[in-house]
C-alpha cells in the first residue's frame, strides 16, 4: 500500500510509474520569482477564482469568530492557525495548478477542469503528500498549544484585549512570540523543502510522491536564497491576506497558487508528457497502444497489407 501511494496510485512497473529519483532542476533567481508572480497574477485575472475561495474562507472565518463569541480559549490558536495555513497551502491550490497548466498549453480553462486532478493517475501521490502536510499542520497546532500551556499554565484569556496585553506586555508573552516563531520557522522550512514544486510536478508529469519530494528538496538545495525569499513572500502575503477578516486570502491564495505553477516551470523545465496522449483517459491510452501494436509487425516494423 505504501508503495502504491508513493507511486501515485499507479501500479509499479508501468510507464506512468516514475522511479523515486529527483528530476533535474535549474537555478533560479529573484527575477524568476518576479516573473512567476506576474504570470500568476495574469492567470488569476484570466480566470478569477476568488469566489471559490471565499466560499471556503468565509465559513472558516465564521467558525473562528463564532467560537470567539462564546469563549476566548481559542484566542491562543488564532496566530498558529493563520501561520499554519501556509503549511497546507500547496495542497489547497491543486486545482489552480491544473488551470495554469491548461492555460499554458492553450487548452480550455473552464473551472470544471480544476477537478480533473481527482481522476489523475497521480491522485494517490497527491493525497499521500497532502496527508503529510495535514499531519505537519496538526503537529504545529499541538506544539503551539503546548508552548502556550508551558508559559501561561493553561490560563484562559478573559478578552481579546487582555490576551494582547499579556502577549505584548509581559516577558512570558515575548517568550511565546520568539520561541513560537522559531518553531514555526522550522515547520515552514520542512514544508517548503518538500512541497515547493512537488504538487505541480505530480499534476504535470504524474511522478511518484517520493520523486516529487526529492526534486523539491533538490530545488531548495540548489537555490537556497531564492527559495528562502519565496517562502518569505508567501508568509508575508498570507499574513496580509488575513488582516481584513481573512477576506484577502480569497485573492492571495489563488495568485500564489498560479505563481507556484510558473515557479515550478522555471525550476523543472525538462521534457513533459505529450499533450495529445496525456489527456486521454487510461482506457483510451491503452486502446491507442493496442491499436499501434496491431499495426506493427513482430519486428517492430509497421505491417503492410497488399491487396
Amino acid at each position: 500500500m505504501a508503495q502504491n501511494i508513493l507511486s501515485g496510485g499507479v501500479p509499479l512497473g508501468t510507464r506512468a510509474s516514475v522511479e523515486a529519483a529527483a528530476l533535474p532542476v535549474e537555478s533560479v533567481g529573484l527575477s524568476d520569482l518576479q516573473e512567476a508572480l506576474t504570470r500568476g497574477l495574469d492567470d488569476f485575472w484570466a480566470k478569477p477564482s476568488h469566489l471559490l475561495f471565499l466560499g471556503i474562507i468565509y465559513p472558516l472565518a465564521g467558525l473562528v469568530l463564532g467560537r470567539l463569541a462564546i469563549g476566548y480559549e481559542v484566542l491562543p490558536l488564532i496566530f498558529p492557525l493563520i501561520a499554519g495555513f501556509a503549511l497546507v497551502g500547496p495542497f489547497v491550490a491543486i486545482g489552480l495548478y491544473e488551470i495554469s497548466r491548461r492555460r499554458e498549453a492553450g487548452l480550455d480553462t473552464s473551472w470544471s477542469h480544476a477537478f480533473e486532478v481527482l481522476r489523475s493517475p497521480g491522485i494517490g501521490a497527491i493525497l499521500g503528500l497532502g496527508f503529510v502536510l495535514l499531519l505537519l499542520f496538526g503537529a504545529w497546532l499541538v506544539v503551539a498549544m503546548l508552548l502556550h500551556g508551558a508559559l501561561f499554565g493553561g490560563a484562559v484569556p478573559q478578552s481579546a484585549s487582555a490576551f494582547l496585553n499579556e502577549v505584548l506586555g509581559t516577558g512570558r508573552g515575548w517568550a511565546l512570540i520568539v520561541i513560537g516563531n522559531i518553531l514555526g520557522f522550522l515547520f515552514a522550512v520542512v514544508v517548503l523543502s518538500i512541497s515547493v514544486v512537488s504538487f505541480p510536478l505530480i499534476v504535470d508529469r504524474h511522478v511518484s510522491a517520493a520523486c516529487a519530494v526529492k526534486t523539491s528538496i533538490a530545488a531548495v538545495r540548489r537555490n537556497p536564497m531564492t527559495m528562502a525569499a519565496w517562502g518569505l513572500i508567501v508568509a508575508v502575503a498570507l499574513v496580509i491576506g488575513t488582516v481584513p477578516a481573512f477576506v484577502g486570502l480569497a485573492l492571495i491564495v489563488p495568485i500564489l497558487g498560479h505563481a507556484t505553477w510558473h515557479l515550478y516551470r522555471r525550476v523543472c523545465p525538462g521534457p513533459r508528457p505529450d499533450a495529445a496522449v496525456r489527456h486521454q483517459p487510461p482506457a483510451a491510452s491503452a486502446s491507442f497502444s493496442s491499436a499501434r501494436r496491431n499495426r506493427m509487425g513482430s519486428t517492430g516494423v509497421p505491417s503492410i497489407r497488399v491487396s
